[in-house]
């Protein structure tokens, strides 16, 4: 006698529910453009007036990752994302590599006897507003794009997060420079920075940036959903 049929439990989120995700990824990716566009002018014109190679090195950072939200819009505007996912992840990659490049030279030039920045309370409350507003963008991108199982939804994730690294770095180093007059901290840090920003990049350049959906466990009594998610993730 022939058993019936069962269906398989269906693997990640319903169409209806991807169709959410992807729209409040979209929104999420707008909102990373407008802040960090504004972010990039300030930083940049503020890095200027004060000699601040830290404050111009974080306005780049701020273009960069325009870049990286850009190839996420860009995914979520076709009508077939994941088949545009991996060129996103390179995109995003590349993004990582020039933050880092750019970051090791200009703190290797600081620590060699470049020139001393003038303090600067536009930094000092820009640095502070990014450390209170990229938590949150990059906490809400990373759920919606592991739920939605988008690699490059949450490499992006991972982008706003080491802004929010630089935030601090940026803040601890005009902080220390205006008060104590140690203008080696900075750039220490930010070397920090530049190899988290190398490791990410080759995580986002293998397609490694978590998660992508996949099968529940194995039998027939359950419907849940497990991801191919790293615990750190």
């Amino acid at each position: 006698m022939s058993l019936p049929l069962i269906d398989p439990a269906p693997v990640g989120p319903s169409p209806a529910r991807r169709q959410v995700l992807a729209r409040r990824v979209r929104l999420l990716v707008a909102a990373t453009i407008a802040y960090n566009v504004v972010e990039a002018v300030v930083a940049i014109t503020a890095g200027t007036l004060a000699s601040s190679t830290a404050l111009i090195g974080f306005g780049l950072d701020s273009v960069i990752e325009v870049s990286s939200a850009a190839a996420v819009a860009w995914q979520f505007a076709g009508r077939d994302p994941e088949s545009r996912e991996r060129v996103a992840l390179r995109i995003i990659a590349v993004s990582f590599f020039a933050l880092a490049a750019y970051v090791t030279v200009e703190s290797t030039r600081a620590l060699l006897g470049g020139a001393e920045a003038a303090h600067s309370s536009v930094g000092l409350v820009l640095a502070a507003l990014s450390l209170a507003i990229m938590p949150g963008l990059s906490y809400a991108q990373r759920r919606a794009g592991r739920e939605l199982g988008s690699r490059s939804a949450v490499a992006d994730s991972k982008q706003t997060l080491l802004c929010t690294y630089l935030s601090a770095v940026l803040l601890v180093g005009l902080g220390l420079n205006s008060l104590f007059g140690w203008s080696w901290a900075d750039p220490v840090a930010a070397l920090v920075i530049a190899a988290v920003a190398v490791k990410e990049g080759r995580e986002a350049w293998r397609g490694d940036a978590c998660c992508t959906p996949g099968p529940g466990p194995a039998g027939p009594a359950t419907s849940s959903r497990t991801t191919d998610c790293a615990g750190g993730c």
